[in-house]
């Protein structure tokens, strides 16, 4: 989970029942805000059980007047202790934390989990942290220190791998200490060769592995190879870490079962959450009535959301979520526009519109590209209101030009296809990198967020950098890896693919994937690097930037049908409801 204001309760941060504390949108067309669960009075505990029961059987084992809210801080008060009466022997707390951090709870935990980690690092340090440990654990430290900032070095794994023979001693058929291995790899950065050995070697390794073995041990493996914990959502991951935990049967341990009855309150809290705010994007959209005037463009509002919800995880931030929805979805809106609707005159007019942010000019234009610089309009100039109230700094010039250069980008690509020229690689990354809506989303959130808002961070956030660049060419080359065009879409749009293979005559298209992935898997290493402490942004824009890099294959990973399965199975799982009057 992303993190959050230390002086908040976790569970203060769904909204309260009580009418005078819920949140006040200023965004327009979002009505009613999120109702959620309240304590109520409370008795004393059971006995714990040495099974792990789920909170639906709590209602024969609980006075019915307990709360779902003090039984929560029970066991997040017991794990809290644990981890503290580790502190003398930290190294003891890192299966909890990796437990913790699988089941995306970690919100609860993060002043303890801080302090573990960063006793660990000074081990490391001292050259004490991998003395008498096996090869896992030895992962899993590297991991965990990495994913919290922490720069230990690549060269802790060493003396794993031999030149000639590849894995030393018995490692090559220690399944779990090799998918700690491959996990640990994905936190590397441009020039750790022994990292991107380490990644190679295991990764073929456990391929090899996958026949013969059990049922769920084979699936443990390719869930690794395919979705690595670094680079997946947390959402997606902590359901197959409860499974796996069932399986292998260790729901038993005691400390284990207080983690997964926090993960299944904060589950039940979260879809009441959630689908309050999906219910509030469908009557803006509605409202909006964009859909009616733009019928071949995308209705996705539950899509855009998506983001929204990925992006920024912590439930403390569903004021922020409906806000940088807005945003997204006429960052796909606009895009439509360009690629299906208007026609080139137009579109350079509607670009002059909004690089000048004059209405004048629009009379020239079709009824729905008003309406869209409307909306536009109205969107900035309430995000903007919000900042300035409560900050003191007005971002709407910088929203603005974020605007103008996302549509100045649209409109290069709409040029270059229109006369038919195929740009070269590095011509068409640097406009797509632009194009891919990326940096002005994270713009926004920057802004919602409401954090470091100094003069020089905000030049920073503007240039597009580093960690922002980097999220957007993994959005881009991801979006081109699919021949196929967004679902529902007639239009006209480019690919890396195409540039790659007219500017290197005689390759064929699987050695141009095979590029395209190698370029992915670079952009994650200077994403990764731009984590590491010291951070240009805080730790909570960073874990944002991770997030949205991290949703890219949810968003664009297409079948034959030009679906997204990946998606649909998704918000299946999440079982979250359209609201009936929003069809």
């Amino acid at each position: 989970m992303a993190l959050m204001n230390p002086k908040i309760s976790p569970l203060s941060c769904y909204a309260s029942t009580n009418p005078n504390n819920l949140p006040k949108f200023l965004v327009s067309k979002f009505h009613s805000t999120v109702a959620s669960f309240s304590p109520s009075n409370t008795t004393k505990r059971s006995s714990p059980s040495k099974v792990y029961h789920p909170v639906s059987n709590y209602s024969t084992r609980f006075d019915h007047k307990i709360s779902i809210k003090y039984l929560q801080e029970l066991h997040i008060k017991k794990v809290k202790n644990i981890l503290i009466a580790n502190l003398d022997d930290p190294l003891k707390s890192l299966d909890m934390i990796n437990n913790i951090q699988g089941l995306g709870i970690d919100l609860h935990f993060l002043h303890e989990i801080d302090q573990i980690l960063h006793i660990v690092y000074k081990e490391f340090n001292q050259n004490k942290g991998c003395y008498g440990r096996d090869h896992r654990e030895v992962a899993l430290c590297f991991r965990l220190l990495r994913q919290a900032g922490h720069n230990v070095q690549e060269s802790i794994f060493r003396n794993i791998l031999d030149k000639k023979t590849g894995f030393k001693d018995d490692l090559e058929n220690d399944v779990k200490g090799l998918i700690e291995l491959y996990e640990a790899s994905q936190l590397g950065v441009e020039g750790e060769e022994i990292l991107d050995s380490l990644r190679e070697c295991t990764f073929t390794r456990l391929n090899e592995l996958c026949s013969g073995r059990g049922s769920h041990e084979e699936r443990e493996i390719m869930n690794s190879l395919a979705q690595p914990r670094h680079k997946t959502l947390t959402r997606i991951t902590s359901k197959r870490f409860i499974s796996l935990i069932k399986i292998v049967g260790e729901e038993d341990n005691e400390w284990l079962q207080s983690l997964l009855l926090v993960a299944e309150i904060d589950s039940i809290m979260l879809k009441s959450l959630i689908q309050e705010e999906i219910s509030q994007v469908f009557r803006w959209w509605r409202e909006l009535g964009l859909d009616k005037e733009l019928r071949k463009a995308r209705n996705q509002p539950l899509k855009w959301h998506t983001w929204s919800l990925e992006i920024l995880q912590d439930p403390c931030f569903s004021e922020q979520r409906l806000d940088l929805t807005k945003p997204i979805s006429l960052v796909y809106i606009i895009d439509d526009i360009f690629d299906v609707y208007g026609e080139l005159e137009e579109l350079t007019i509607f670009t002059q519109v909004v690089e000048r942010w004059d209405p004048e000019g629009l009379e020239k234009l079709p009824r729905y590209m008003k309406i869209c610089f409307e909306a536009l309009d109205t969107i900035t100039k309430e995000i903007s209101m919000k900042i300035y109230k409560s900050h003191g700094l007005n971002p709407t010039d910088s929203l603005r030009k974020s605007w103008a250069s996302l549509c100045r980008a649209f409109l290069v690509e709409a040029k270059w296809f229109n006369s038919g020229y195929l740009p070269n690689c590095e011509e068409y990354m640097k406009n797509g990198v632009v194009s891919s809506g990326v940096h002005l989303v994270m713009l926004h959130v920057y802004y919602l967020l409401e954090e470091e808002m100094s003069t020089e961070k905000v030049e920073l956030i503007e240039s597009n950098p580093e960690i922002v660049s980097s999220a957007a060419t993994i959005l881009r080359l991801w979006d081109d890896l699919g021949s196929a065009k967004d679902e529902n879409q007639d239009g006209i749009d480019g690919s890396y693919i195409e540039c790659y293979l007219n500017e290197h005559n005689g390759s064929t298209v699987d050695e141009a994937r095979t590029h395209v992935f190698q370029k992915i898997s670079k952009a994650w290493k200077r994403l990764n690097k731009e984590c590491l402490n010291p951070r240009p942004f805080s730790r909570v824009f960073s874990k944002a930037c991770l997030n949205i890099a991290r949703t890219v294959p949810l968003m664009y990973s297409y079948d034959e049908d030009q679906k997204l399965p990946g998606l649909n199975e998704y918000l299946k799982a999440s079982n979250i409801k359209v609201p009936f009057d929003a069809l």
